[in-house]
């Protein structure tokens, strides 16, 4: 054959492989959203179909891996991340490496990747980390929480990420739970209140139907409502626990938040670990699909937790064969792995061959991945761009934070029995006294969460301001501030200070390595609290992921402020304490006495708190 015929043919093969994909109607945005997904499911084979329903942690998710398997998620876990202070560009690149590997299978279904965004983009050195869900129910405020979905969304596109796992939903009904900072409040109205955070997350739903999955373009990610249902409400709080209710409990205190979740089109819903009544989530059809699917008509998919279907024995893992079939038979759609991959593609094959799992049930779970992923826009902008890199950590990003921690803080106690309010703290006076092993650490303020999964201590891991930072930022230039992390009761009476500022709290810690059957300020807090307070005029700032005990230093205590798990913006704690702005927070939480009365919730027949969910005092702004 000679080079023209050659050339002829090939350019007859690329007509003839253009006008086949013309009729590949999955691949036509302009034909309806169903009709692509049957046409792109009537082209899938069975392992094809499988590999949709896997997420994989990214560290494991090389080209071959995606290719053989046609994987269809994958995932970051808490701190996994592809370099440490990985720039946008670095997120960017790994994301389509992988991508592309999806991309080059035989039907080219892009694969969905998904991060743990939860309070800001907060794996991602320089991101704004925003407070905690525990301050921001505190606020009220559905419009800051939209704001604050917006702002984290253009943060997770800039690395070039669609898929965040959040809100969480849960209704925390005991502080000594250790995910308890993720609950916006123990009453479910707040919690719903603040689902507003979804179409911040996605767009504001176009259309009235109830349950179909909205994610509004380029600048907006797929949210997950999480984690169904009454994570909450487990025993003593112990994370992964029973939640041991009647269903009147369950359907009035930890399903209503579903409701509005579902109704704004919430894109997917993680399962939780927890169990209801004995029962593991992961294994409930009855609420997974009976529930959620049919009765709540949510289309969206169904996502299992971090390898949530091998817990659904104890100890994890002790059968997984049931665990596989309890997991998909009850609804699950995808499933969270993230590793052994190659066991669950197994497992799953040899149930269907077997018929212990209905073809059924794989085309259910495969059409709500689907609908998710074309809602989504992947088939026709699979790639991300550089587009979003300067959102991430943005100046209106911070000042939204900045809005969001003055918002978040609650005022307990303003001045001494007939003494005048300390709060505000004048700016211009000789000398001042900051103290407590939380002011001047970044990872202590923001948490769990927060570039590594249980958080960090220190201020070198990520970019922001300290509270101490904060304070000498908004004082007179005149006025000296002096910092001792742990001052003993002769530096401060020897040091003639004006007043002092003592912030003291938790460490950082996420899921159960913070249940706690004490919840005590950590040490040296208290001894801090005593030697500063014990001698002059002091305002304590609490920096907790929940309500702790408190009461015993209350009387020596001239002002309270809770300032929750605040973030990278700092200087939101010092705009109310010096009077920029006045304290407007309201507890959402209920404040014990005693760790002896919990679990102990506002409208409880002896309820008997220190301060009742619903106290905050204010203070009004300094006239300038």
């Amino acid at each position: 054959m000679g080079t023209l015929s050659k050339v002829l043919c090939l350019v007859l093969l690329c007509c003839a492989v253009a006008a086949a994909e013309g009729t590949l109607k999955y691949k036509d945005p302009k034909q309806p959203l169903g009709a692509r997904i049957r046409d792109l499911m009537n082209r899938m084979t069975l392992q094809e179909k499988i590999g949709q329903m896997v997420q994989i942690e990214r560290s494991v998710a090389t080209p071959e891996v995606m290719q053989k398997y046609f994987i269809g998620s994958v995932l970051s876990g808490g701190g996994s991340v592809p370099s440490e202070k990985a720039t946008p560009e670095t997120w960017v690149n790994m994301v389509n490496g992988i991508q592309k590997a999806s991309l080059s299978t035989r039907l080219g279904i892009p694969m969905i990747y998904g991060i743990d965004a939860v309070h800001g983009h907060n794996n991602v050195y320089g991101a704004t980390i925003f407070p905690h869900n525990v301050g921001l129910g505190v606020t009220r405020d559905p419009n800051l929480l939209k704001r604050i979905g917006e702002a984290t969304a253009l943060e997770v596109r800039a690395t070039g990420i669609p898929y965040a796992f959040a809100p969480c939903i849960a209704v925390c009904r005991d502080p000594r739970w250790g995910r308890c900072y993720e609950s916006y409040s123990e009453d479910y109205r707040i919690v719903q209140q603040m689902t507003e955070i979804i179409p911040g997350l996605q767009g504001d739903l176009p259309t009235k139907r109830r349950g179909v999955p909205f994610v509004g373009g380029k600048s907006k990610v797929a949210a997950c409502a999480k984690h169904f249902v009454g994570d909450g409400g487990t025993v003593r709080g112990i994370d992964e626990n029973n939640t041991v209710i009647d269903a009147k409990g369950l359907f009035g205190i930890h399903m209503p938040g579903y409701y509005n979740a579902v109704n704004k089109g919430v894109a997917t819903i993680m399962v939780s670990y927890s169990a209801w009544n004995g029962l593991r989530m992961h294994a409930n059809k009855e609420l997974v699909t009976g529930f959620l699917k049919n009765k709540l008509k949510f289309r969206g998919f169904v996502i299992s937790d971090w390898q949530g279907i091998d817990r659904i024995t104890n100890p994890a893992h002790l059968n997984y064969s049931y665990s596989v079939y309890a997991g998909i038979s009850a609804g699950i759609d995808m499933i969270m792995v993230p590793y052994n991959y190659t066991e669950f593609i197994d497992e799953i094959n040899s149930q269907i061959q077997k018929k212990l799992i209905p073809i059924s049930r794989i085309d259910d779970a495969v059409k709500r991945i689907l609908r998710v992923k074309f809602t989504m826009g992947l088939f026709e902008e699979p790639l991300a761009d550089l587009s979003f890199a300067n959102q991430l950590g943005s100046k209106e990003h911070r000042e939204l934070a900045r809005e969001a921690v003055r918002k978040s803080l609650v005022l307990l106690k303003n001045g001494k029995k007939g003494a005048k309010p300390l709060l505000p703290l004048p700016k211009k006076t000789g000398k001042i006294l900051v103290a407590g092993t939380h002011a001047d650490n970044l990872g202590y303020q923001c948490g769990g969460w927060t570039i590594t999964w249980q958080g960090l201590k220190g201020n070198d891991h990520t970019v922001g301001t300290t509270i101490l930072a904060a304070v000498k930022n908004t004082v007179a230039p005149t006025t000296q501030v002096v910092f001792n992390e742990n001052p003993d009761a002769n530096f401060v009476k020897s040091g003639k200070f004006d007043y002092a500022i003592v912030v003291v709290g938790e460490p950082p810690y996420a899921e159960m390595f913070g249940d706690s059957t004490n919840l005590t300020i950590s040490d040296p807090g208290p001894s801090t609290i005593r030697n500063v307070c014990g001698s002059m005029k002091c305002v304590v700032v609490v920096v907790s992921g929940r309500p702790v005990v408190i009461q015993p230093y209350v009387s020596t205590i001239d002002a309270l402020v809770a300032a929750w798990l605040p973030g990278t913006e700092g200087q939101g704690v010092a705009d109310a304490l010096f009077g920029d702005y006045g304290f407007t927070g309201k507890l959402a939480r209920t404040w014990f006495k005693s760790v002896k009365q919990l679990p102990m919730n506002v409208g409880d027949l002896h309820y008997d708190p220190l301060y009742p969910f619903g106290f905050g005092l204010t203070t009004k702004p300094y006239k300038v």
